[in-house]
């Protein structure tokens, strides 16, 4: 930022010593407007060509305070541009690495291909949750600035193209979401990136049912498509728009009362194989266990407060959002830990 604002000062100042040469010739010597120009340049950039006209004393006194004046403040602008030209290359490659950096020290993290308008409020929301580390791959330089602003971690590039999703850190990665422009492309995206982690869990963007059905025989676990849902939804405001209005409290990543969320048991949480009356969650959490899906996709909605908490059950739970935090602690303490990290 200083090395930008000494470089617009600087290019202020020479257009002032320009103007100025410029009218004293005019004035001391009667010249033309294209000749005191002529006259300006060659004096300021030191080139040595000969006087135009033959100059009179005044007008050789004048030219030696411009060449003091102009030649310095011209090799002060040649040199602050070298340097914002230098300086900022280097500050790219730096900030490159930074990046790069970070992105190889992930795991478990989810990979957003595609920051376009779905792309980018799909991140917002997903980097509302502290525990979700995001890492975007654009091939729009035009979205860069977008992405920094935004604070993302990001790879400009093909999102298509393997090295730029091993870059991404797809092998360590837990979940992709295909959200690129077309079809065509989330298909061909889908099969690269299960080529290279084959464990990996996609969600893919689908503009309509048949390429819906292509995504999901290319490998993708779940399709989703934005004007079904979008119309779903439009439905629903109309005809029941209390619970979509209790469902927008829920869902909101910026209110902190009341949220929902569903957290994974791991086979070390503490609460493994305890009831739901002994786990003390509602007691110390005050949250509100909407369900609990077992295993094998069974849901339990409303459990009773003998049901047993086992491995591998995903707790629904709704209440605020610091309450929900310590429970995922609980539940899931060695990939909290992980994710930490």
């Amino acid at each position: 930022m200083i090395t930008t604002k000494h470089l617009l000062m600087s290019i202020v100042l020479s257009l002032i010593i320009f103007s100025i040469g410029t009218a004293g010739y005019m004035i001391i010597e009667g010249w033309d407007l294209i000749d005191s120009i002529y006259m300006t340049i060659i004096t300021i950039t030191t080139v040595g060509f000969s006087e135009i006209h033959q100059m009179s004393k005044a007008g050789r006194i004048f030219t030696i305070g411009l060449v003091f004046a102009g030649v310095g403040f011209f090799l002060y602008v040649a040199s602050a541009l070298v340097q914002f030209m230098v300086e900022g290359q280097i500050q790219n490659i730096l900030g490159r690495r930074r990046l790069d950096t970070k992105i190889r020290h992930l795991k478990n993290h989810h990979i957003v291909c595609g920051y376009g308008r779905i792309g980018r409020v799909l991140c917002k929301h997903l980097n509302a949750h502290p525990v979700i580390k995001l890492v975007v791959v654009e091939k729009d330089p035009e979205r860069i600035p977008e992405m920094e602003s935004d604070s993302m971690l990001y790879i400009s590039g093909d999102a298509s193209e393997e090295e730029n999703l091993l870059q991404a850190g797809i092998k360590q990665a837990k979940v992709l979401i295909a959200a690129l422009a077309t079809d065509i492309d989330n298909v061909f995206l889908v099969l690269t990136a299960k080529q290279l982690n084959p464990n990996i869990f996609i969600v893919a963007r689908a503009s309509d049912k048949r390429a819906k059905s292509k995504l999901l025989a290319a490998g993708a676990n779940r399709v989703e498509s934005p004007y079904d849902v979008g119309a779903i939804s439009m439905a629903y405001r109309v005809l029941r728009p209390s619970v979509t209005s209790f469902l927008d409290l829920v869902f909101a990543y910026n209110r902190k009362d009341i949220q929902m969320d569903e957290i994974p048991v791991a086979p070390s949480s503490s609460l493994v194989d305890l009831m739901l009356k002994d786990s003390g969650i509602r007691q110390r959490f005050n949250l509100i266990i909407i369900a609990i899906k077992k295993p094998n996709n069974e849901m339990m909605f409303n459990p009773s407060f003998e049901t047993v908490i086992k491995s591998g059950d995903t707790v629904i739970a709704m209440g605020k959002s610091d309450d929900l935090l310590e429970l995922e602690k609980m539940l899931r303490p060695k990939d909290w830990k992980t994710n930490q990290k």
